[in-house]
């Protein structure tokens, strides 16, 4: 399994990061734009958190990353889907590909998570990526909120997502608005851990955080075609 190492501040890795794509080494870049490159060393001010109190910058990896520190969020969400989220605020994608680094900082249970959240929309209108340590139909899947409590619509996924303790991990999507196709991918940026087809939303906003567990994001880049909504939730 590759992990991220963790020896280098983040001023060295991001050097190392810009020296590899020169070399053309990362993968999968749709055609458009870098849409967002963050890495939270100024700040989390482009994010909109649904629980300010449960977000914070935190020290680690060197510099500065962005925290979701509590499950006892204060967020009610209109219909069954993830508690603790922020939004990116000012930008809206069509196609694209995201890229991020994540860490649990809950304990291991069966349920332990992480959340990507695209398509977003507004609160009853997004996907999400739900790494769950296990899966069933409510763990470790693709979900849609669609004016309704979530739903699986992964056709694809694993027998769960392989937390470790104290490790920071990576992840990606893939996404296709006009194939409707949606890939993730844990650790290995190469071959999908989890799939899905939907072309509910053709756009929407980005975002991170949990179903109900706690964790960190950092190095956070989206590239992809930028789009303006329209007035209709697709």
């Amino acid at each position: 399994m590759m992990t991220v190492d963790t020896t280098l501040n983040k001023r060295s890795r991001r050097a190392a990061a810009l020296a590899i794509a020169a070399l053309g080494w990362v993968s999968s870049a749709p055609a458009g734009e870098l849409l967002i490159r963050e890495d939270f060393e100024t700040g989390a001010s482009r994010w909109e958190p649904s629980d300010p109190a449960a977000w914070k910058i935190s020290a680690a990896r060197g510099g500065q990353v962005y925290e979701l520190i509590t499950k006892k969020s204060d967020y009610k969400p209109p219909h069954r889907s993830p508690l603790g989220i922020s939004i990116l605020k000012d930008v809206v994608a069509g196609d694209f590909v995201l890229t991020a680094k994540v860490k649990t900082t809950h304990e291991s249970y069966g349920h332990r998570d992480m959340c990507l959240i695209f398509g977003y929309q507004d609160p009853a209108h997004f996907y999400y990526v739900h790494f769950g340590q296990a899966t069933d139909d409510h763990a470790n899947q693709i979900f849609i909120v669609n004016g309704a409590p979530r739903t699986k619509i992964s056709t694809r996924t694993t027998r769960g997502t392989p937390w470790e303790d104290d490790t920071w991990h990576r992840v990606k999507i893939v996404r296709s608005v006009k194939e409707g196709t949606i890939e993730v991918f844990f650790n290995d940026l190469e071959h999908p851990v989890m799939v899905a087809s939907d072309k509910s939303f053709a756009w929407g906003k980005i975002g991170i955080g949990s179903f109900d567990d706690t964790g960190m994001w950092d190095d956070i880049v989206l590239n992809g075609e930028r789009v303006e909504p329209s007035n209709e939730s697709q």
